[in-house]
């Protein structure tokens, strides 16, 4: 079957570059492969022989620019998997929104330049007479450019993190300025992770819930959040995808429940995702977001362990726990990151995931002193 004009302007989105500097753009010949990719997934080979001596290793690849088969007509082999899965659109848009994203990273890895003096110098004034000059000034701007990289993290999986999960279930994420969900008292919006239409349903979706919540202020604005919803004729909807228990996740989810609202923790969680989603798209959620985040859940170690960076004009290089990444590297180590900073007008759904994420990563772990090289 032909492609609607729908699916013509998907494709074509997903193809686009992004407005950022270091937004990438997919042709047809990676196309082809996340096709090739969603085929295995589906279980679909039978009905794609030509795809059948492709290797597939959509998250061990490296570096992720290598993922692509040239030769083949993307456009027919599309409109023949849509024949077989009127859905599989929807999962192609998802797998080739986070290709992009771990694309756009890897690039930023490569490119995200050292800072200047003039950035970390008034730093040391802190920690002065502790090292030499030479060695303090070394630790600064280590420090200051794992931060930027962090930080950079942080922003690009808020772009990706709750929009795929939304757009797996039929929803879509709202910014605060758009949201048809609006504070008691002063109107305001709020940012909503996912909006679905069918059941006027509001989605808060986290990672996880820990004791130490980031403020009294911030810990309120999460109790207040369902009752909004009530308030604004939307039902609350809690997902946690971490099942640990506390005071505060109960606390939660209690907040929920007497708005009108509903709350699926951890396996739940999971099960109440995909059963939105329908086959198709559950499939995709199980692949490619349940399973990575429930092994980081799982492996995440009780203290830091001991980490060895060095990074050169061509190369930066990560040892840990006895492996070993490596990128090339594509810029002068001198030049000043212009925009290592996440900025201001960040969407409040990016600020909301980096702050989720990074929230677990702090309390998953005993800080311990890590071994840096230069």
């Amino acid at each position: 079957m032909a492609l609607s004009k729908a699916q013509q302007t998907l494709v074509a989105k997903v193809k686009a570059v992004g407005n950022s500097g270091m937004a990438v753009s997919i042709d047809d010949d990676v196309c082809a492969y996340l096709l090739s990719v969603i085929v295995r997934d589906l279980g679909l080979e039978a009905s794609f022989p030509e795809l059948s001596a492709i290797p597939l290793s959509f998250f061990r690849t490296i570096p992720a620019g290598t993922l692509r088969v040239e030769g083949l007509d993307f456009f027919a082999l599309f409109e023949r998997l849509l024949g077989l899965r009127e859905d599989a659109d929807t999962y192609f848009a998802c797998l080739a929104t986070l290709h992009k994203a771990r694309l756009k990273y890897e690039r930023i890895l490569q490119a995200q330049p050292l800072p200047t003096i003039d950035q970390v110098g008034p730093r040391g004034l802190l920690q002065y007479g502790s090292l030499t000059p030479g060695a303090l000034a070394a630790f600064l701007f280590w420090r200051k450019w794992i931060f930027d990289i962090d930080n950079r993290s942080g922003q690009e999986t808020g772009y990706l993190f709750e929009p795929i999960i939304a757009s797996a279930i039929g929803g879509i994420p709202v910014s605060a300025s758009r949201s048809p969900v609006k504070r008691r008292g002063n109107g305001t919006g709020r940012q909503v992770d996912c909006i679905r239409a069918v059941g006027k349903e509001a989605y808060e979706i986290k990672l996880r819930v820990t004791i130490a919540a980031s403020g009294q202020g911030r810990w309120r604005e999460e109790l207040d959040f369902p009752t909004d919803c009530q308030a604004s004729g939307y039902r609350p909807v809690l997902v946690v995808l971490d099942p640990t228990p506390n005071s505060r996740l109960a606390e939660l989810k209690e907040a929920f429940t007497q708005a009108g609202g509903d709350a699926h923790i951890g396996p739940n969680a999971w099960r109440h995702l995909e059963s939105l989603a329908g086959d198709t798209m559950a499939a995709f959620l199980k692949t490619y977001v349940h399973k990575p985040i429930d092994d980081l859940l799982k492996d995440s170690p009780d203290s830091l362990p001991d980490i060895k960076f060095s990074l050169r004009d061509d190369r930066f290089t990560v040892e840990v726990m006895g492996e070993t990444l490596s990128l090339p590297r594509r810029i002068q180590a001198e030049l000043a990151s212009p925009d290592g900073e996440i900025p201001d007008d960040l969407d409040e759904a990016a600020l909301a995931t980096e702050r989720s994420f990074s929230s677990f990563v702090a309390r998953s772990v005993t800080r311990r002193g890590p071994v840096t090289k230069w």
